[in-house]
């Protein structure tokens, strides 16, 4: 199969609103050592490319500044090293960027066989999100069995992955969302609790429910949520911040953070060494693609634009009236 030396991509034209995103013919990109190419069936959106999109995450040194975070497709070529993967092997990958194209190098480590169970299109929902899930919730919080989880924006790609994940996993769920059918989906989806943050008081809802409070928070709302989790926790709770979409900087009283012995700790994906990405990627595979292949987990798919219409999908994601993911399928 001879490849073409140019692609369909989109591109970031200046910082700004959706309609930045544009349509434009970039060179297809070229192997490296341990690296593979794949003709992308669809990419992922993720708030991480909206906030690319606006200017306020750069990509990393060397990276394309095509946006995508997360891939599926098939294998047409592979660089020199590599041994896990053939030409036309069906995969889904995480990528530092580059996604949003028709073309996309993966490293070889950070590629996942495509569920049988899914759609193509549809396991590009699943890199990002999962890898970003079982990092935080099961290696830096340590979430076991029968502990209780609260879950913040339960309706979005990360909070549908976390409330299947964990429940799968013998955890007890409590998820927050902004309206009655967001939660519903969340209880639907193994929540055994959601609670409309608009409507009710999620400190008071999660104490009432467990008794002595959450064990672990998954959160990526922070501003005035921080100290909210605080009194949300249980004695020697871990609280894991993954995005501020209320902003980073808080006035809080620590001295809960003290006295309950709590644990307040955050990470990105993007940045990690190769190393640790790809210890992530094992994990996930061992541990959660059986859950896909028993059909306890699936990416929750909200939307599916053609990729040329990248902007629609990002205005789609700014509106927050998604449940799930948004795809962009080439």
């Amino acid at each position: 199969m001879s490849l073409p030396t140019s692609q369909t991509s989109i591109e970031i034209t200046e910082p700004g609103a959706p309609e930045v995103l544009q349509v434009a013919d970039r060179p297809v990109p070229q192997l490296a050592e341990k690296e593979v190419l794949i003709q992308v069936a669809a990419a992922g959106i993720n708030r991480p490319d909206v906030f690319q999109r606006m200017g306020f995450y750069p990509p990393p040194p060397g990276v394309t500044d095509i946006p995508g975070l997360e891939v599926s497709g098939t294998v047409v070529a592979i660089g020199n090293g590599v041994t896990s993967w053939s030409v036309g092997d069906k995969i889904c990958a995480l990528l530092a960027g580059g996604g949003y194209a028709e073309y996309a190098i993966a490293e070889e480590a950070l590629c996942l066989p495509a569920p049988n169970s899914l759609p193509l299109a549809h396991a590009a929902a699943l890199p990002e999100t999962c890898f970003t899930v079982w990092h935080n919730l099961f290696e830096r919080a340590e979430l076991k069995a029968g502990e209780w989880l609260l879950v913040h924006g339960g309706s979005s790609g990360i909070g549908t992955t976390a409330i299947q994940m964990a429940s799968a996993m013998g955890v007890n769920v409590i998820a927050t969302a902004g309206n009655d059918e967001k939660c519903a989906v969340c209880e639907e989806l193994g929540a055994a609790r959601a609670i409309n943050y608009n409507q009710q008081d999620f400190v008071a809802a999660c104490q009432e429910l467990t008794g002595a409070g959450v064990n672990v928070i998954l959160d990526m709302v922070g501003g005035d949520y921080v100290q909210k989790n605080f009194a949300a926790c249980a004695p020697k709770a871990r609280i894991v911040n993954i995005a501020f979409l209320r902003g980073s900087k808080a006035e809080v009283d620590l001295m809960p953070l003290m006295l309950k012995q709590l644990v307040l700790t955050g990470s990105t994906l993007r940045a990690q060494p190769l190393e640790n990405k790809a210890r992530i990627a094992a994990g996930v595979k061992d541990q959660i693609w059986p859950l896909i292949a028993s059909g306890q987990f699936k990416p929750i798919i909200h939307s599916s634009f053609p990729l040329a219409e990248a902007s629609k999908g990002h205005a789609l994601m700014e509106t927050n009236q998604h449940i799930g993911k948004i795809i962009l399928e080439n």
